[in-house]
């Protein structure tokens, strides 16, 4: 199946470079005075498409690409697909033993070919042509189908130097999607500090307290209806984009796997983003590690979990310093990317007081995860153990579950050592020592004692 979307996308794509080649053969010989078949490079249509065969036909059949949008989608491609195209551009003024000014263009840090600019763009598509170069600057502004919809922009440029000095840049999903025919999932890394959660638990194995498991039915609600709710019932211009809610309680209490298993039941990716990691010390790295997540994220439905919210969140004293300032700069950029996110957004903390009563008051939900009751914690022993396993006839699971206020995440640990310890016995038969044995190591992580 990828095979036959990679054949269809690379005969689009031929046939879209033979078009930018030609354009691009016209405006050289504009540029120099000499004679060429066609007058203006608007005058070379585009090739017709594969139609529903090929990912790249539907984009730009979807989107409604025009001419000017066109050929700016295939130039940011080129130097993923075909960089030799760009070659010509490399050429030095004997003068100045430099490329062209007006070609504009930049080598990156590894790549050694020409990176297209806004400049290139304006010199291929306008020449000296001023009121067609200022058209063009208008398919990078912000209300652009390309930014709405995080398909292609400009590198931002330091103060003071000219925007259409930015290369030109283009979505890696977008990418995928035109070239191999669908969506590589993003890797955790320095760029994107987020990381998938995968489970293979359902959520009928989730074992929460009533009133956590009907807020969670609100969220589900949300996420399914969420559309009908501002389009179909005219709510767009009262409500906000998304949703924003808080899951608060002690470690191992399922605030991670319940948001998992809520991705995993509604058919939404959920990524993990853990604020405690992602905060850098040096200033402007944290608003560029959280752009990279959202910028990703639009338009894609993606549930985005931020762990350890009172990294960024928790209750602050009055502003002494650069560095208290800097930290509510920070503060200040997350909130306005979450209140602008389409999705749903959730936030852990261990406790609700940790977090700023001024960032509550935004959120449409907070869900309590306590540690579990008696009757929650003996189904989360029954369920816990392997099917594989025999329980020795001194353990009670009615009394452990009773005598220990333990969460799942902990209980979970213990089964795990218990069985362990019957494994390296040779055997399948659990011990009550291995269980009370497996509590205490966990209780005291904790510092508390039996």
């Amino acid at each position: 199946m990828v095979a036959e979307k990679i054949e269809h996308n690379a005969r689009d794509l031929k046939a879209e470079l033979d078009w930018f080649r030609e354009i691009l053969k016209t405006r050289s010989k504009l540029n120099a005075g000499e004679e060429t078949r066609h007058e203006d490079v608007y005058d070379i249509p585009p090739p017709n498409l594969n139609g529903p065969h090929s990912t790249y036909a539907r984009f730009v059949k979807k989107h409604e690409l025009d001419f000017e949008a066109r050929f700016l989608l295939i130039l940011a491609m080129v130097p993923h697909i075909k960089p030799e195209l760009l070659d010509v551009f490399l050429t030095k003024n004997q003068n100045t033993q430099q490329i062209f000014t007006e070609f504009g263009g930049k080598k990156g840090k590894n790549h050694q070919g020409f990176l297209p600019t806004g400049e290139t763009a304006m010199f291929i598509l306008a020449g000296s042509d001023l009121r067609r170069r200022f058209s063009i600057q208008g398919a990078f502004d912000a209300n652009h189908l390309f930014r709405r919809e995080n398909i292609l922009w400009l590198e931002n440029m330091e103060n003071g130097e000219p925007r259409m000095s930015g290369a030109l840049q283009i979505s890696k999903e977008v990418l995928d999607l035109l070239t191999i025919g669908e969506l590589r999932k993003p890797d955790f890394s320095a760029e994107f500090p987020a990381k998938l959660l995968t489970t293979k638990m359902a959520w009928d194995d989730l074992v929460l307290s009533s009133r956590t498991l009907e807020q969670l039915d609100e969220l589900e609600t949300w996420i399914r209806n969420h559309h009908t709710l501002r389009k179909d019932w005219g709510m767009e211009k009262k409500l906000k984009p998304g949703y924003k809610a808080l899951f608060y309680g002690p470690p191992g209490t399922g605030k991670t796997l319940t948001a998992t298993l809520l991705g995993k039941k509604t058919g939404r990716d959920v990524y993990r983003i853990d604020l405690s990691q992602t905060v850098s010390k040096y200033i402007g790295e944290t608003e560029k590690n959280l752009a990279n997540i959202f910028d990703r994220a639009e338009h894609k439905e993606w549930i985005l979990f931020f762990d350890e919210a009172d990294a960024l969140f928790g209750n602050r004293t009055s502003t002494k310093d650069a560095h208290d300032r800097y930290a509510n700069q920070q503060v200040s950029y997350l909130l306005q990317r979450i209140e602008d996110y389409d999705g749903l957004v959730i936030l852990a903390s261990n406790l609700k007081n940790n977090i700023d009563n001024a960032f509550l008051r935004r959120l449409q939900a907070m869900i309590h995860f306590p540690v579990p009751s008696y009757s929650e914690r003996l189904e989360l022993w029954k369920q816990g153990f392997s099917n594989a396993a025999r329980l020795g006839n001194e353990i009670d699971l009615k009394a452990i579950a009773k005598e220990y206020k333990i969460a799942g995440g902990t209980i979970i640990n213990v089964i795990q050592h218990s069985s362990l310890k019957a494994l390296g016995r040779d055997s399948n038969k659990i011990r009550l020592r291995d269980i009370t044995g497996g509590i205490k190591r966990e209780l005291h992580k904790s510092r508390r004692t039996i």
